[in-house]
């Protein structure tokens, strides 16, 4: 069974702090990985970015050096000791180094992870950022791997063929994985269930075993309890939605039931914690936030200030929406705590158009929790479709995917139906097909407030059309497919690299030489 993207693993989240869910969430969430698979005090790393792969120009800017570094001290996210990662590491006398190499790889987001451990543990590690916060293993020690850091797995190497003796004390609910080079072997068993103590220490005991790692799930839902939803495509969500006459934040619940196998209760808490913490980073967004190295100052309050004196419109959702987002990308720039919604480059517009929206109807927190789940099940379609990563595939698949996300979950609070929601999804990433990414300075700030304010907007007229009646005339799967034929015309200097667009004009080269001199 294909295992479906999840609405907590890919969509909404991860929960994370620093300027990009690409580069700083999937770098932490893979040095997390690396350090469970290494099974030793960690001495020593070595982090290594292909010469032409996409992070060459800003790994450092963009919060790839402090993803890694937390993930590999194992802090928390959410910790506010991430905000001084390299402190923590020189205390600890952990050398984390980094440097730009050549080394086989399919992406343009690769990493190459070598750890070292205090017991003389060695291993080696191919990674790939896949967007929004999305990561993968793809090598340990030169054997190929698929981890995405959503199973229980349990690593063995040995020297010997011992496959009979493994496969035999093979867990329920679990799979083997076989791999061979050169004489050597490396055995995974992969469950949704953690692997009892006792197995494990019977397994390190046996003398054909060098070495055991038991490596646990960092992300919010584990896979391997999946079952089928009642439809699969667009095209048969729109059907089932006719026939069923459900909204689709009703759907959306329903899927991730089936992505998760977990209760509708459950998945509603989790949705209520999200939604409280993304209007939470507005709240501290608006409150005020600084941090040094940023290009903006706090500008979210500016909205009300100028309400007050009338120098703008009086009491318009517009100003509503323009603070929240500001307030959330704040926040970001703060390295305060947000929800990557689908990325973190996009992080308002979601948060900020459906805030905005919920309090000038009234919503209550179940009108949330529904119009969250419209918005996630169109991004859970987005990632099947280009996916999140702007070094693939331009803004567009953020900015744009925040706006489709936001303009479903609208309709929902407006009580249109599934078939309106998706249409609003369509018209609002249809606006938005070509947008590039060329962040100023390598800081993500601008033009990403303006770019995540006009997706919000193009959120709410979007949402607003579709109920009105208005023919969104292309069906999502080929807005989508579109997305990604555009994106392949797209020159890679617009693809968050910094070699183009607004990157390369001479005032955010001036801005980028005052904030590196200043560091």
């Amino acid at each position: 069974m294909k295992i479906l993207p999840s609405i907590f693993n890919d969509v909404i989240g991860p929960i994370m702090r620093g300027p990009s869910s690409s580069h700083t969430a999937a770098s932490w969430r893979a040095g997390k990985m690396a350090i469970q698979i290494l099974n030793d005090e960690l001495t020593q790393a070595l982090i290594e970015f292909d010469k032409d792969g996409a992070w060459v120009t800003n790994y450092k800017d963009q919060g790839t050096v402090l993803g890694m570094d937390g993930g590999l001290l194992e802090i928390d996210m959410a910790d506010d000791r991430m905000k001084r990662t390299d402190e923590i590491a020189e205390q600890r006398g952990i050398i984390i180094d980094y440097k730009i190499s050549t080394f086989p790889n399919t992406h343009a987001n690769s990493m190459q992870i070598t750890l070292t451990g205090k017991k003389g543990g060695k291993v080696k590690i191919l990674a790939a950022s896949l967007g929004g916060g999305s990561f993968e293993l793809q090598e340990v020690d030169g054997f190929p791997v698929n981890m995405k850091g959503d199973y229980h797995e349990l690593f063995m190497w040995s020297n010997q063929d011992i496959s009979k003796e493994i496969n035999d004390i093979l867990p329920d609910h679990t799979t083997l994985s076989i791999n061979e080079k050169s004489g050597k072997y490396l055995y995974i068993y992969e469950s949704f269930k953690s692997f009892d103590h006792v197995l494990i220490q019977h397994i390190d005991s046996l003398s054909e075993v060098e070495k055991v790692a038991n490596v646990k799930p960092i992300m919010p839902i584990t896979a391997g309890r999946q079952s089928n939803p009642p439809f699969s495509t667009i095209e048969s969500l729109v059907e089932y939605s006719k026939n069923s006459n459900l909204s689709l934040g009703e759907l959306g619940l329903m899927y991730e039931q089936h992505r998760s196998g977990l209760s509708e209760q459950e998945l509603k808490d989790k949705m209520q914690n999200i939604i409280e913490l993304i209007e939470g980073s507005i709240a501290i967004g608006l409150r005020g936030t600084s941090h040094e190295d940023r290009i903006l100052p706090q500008q979210s309050h500016l909205i009300e200030k100028a309400e007050k004196s009338k120098k703008i419109l009086q009491n318009s959702i517009i100003n509503s929406i323009v603070k929240n987002v500001a307030a959330i990308m704040e926040a970001k720039s703060a390295l305060e705590v947000i929800v990557a919604n689908p990325t973190a480059g996009s992080c308002g517009t979601v948060g900020a158009a459906m805030k905005a929206v919920a309090d000038d109807i009234g919503a209550t927190m179940e009108d949330k929790i529904m119009a969250y789940y419209a918005a996630g099940l169109v991004g859970a379609y987005f990632a099947m479709g280009p996916g999140f990563s702007a070094e693939e595939h331009g803004c567009q698949v953020e900015c744009g995917a925040s706006a489709g996300m936001a303009a479903a979950g609208i309709v929902d609070f407006f009580g249109g139906t599934a078939e309106q929601a998706l249409g609003a999804g369509s018209m609002a990433i249809q606006n938005m097909i070509g947008l590039v990414c060329d962040p100023i300075a390598d800081r993500v700030e601008a033009p990403c407030l303006g770019k995540n304010t006009s997706a919000a907007v193009n959120a709410l007229s979007s949402a607003t059309m579709a109920v009105a009646g208005f023919a969104h005339l292309i069906p999502l799967d080929q807005v989508l497919e579109t997305v990604v034929r555009v994106s392949a015309d797209m020159p890679t200097c617009v693809k968050c690299t910094g070699l183009g667009g607004l990157a390369i004009t001479p005032a955010a080269i001036a801005l980028k030489e005052k904030l590196n001199q200043a560091k």
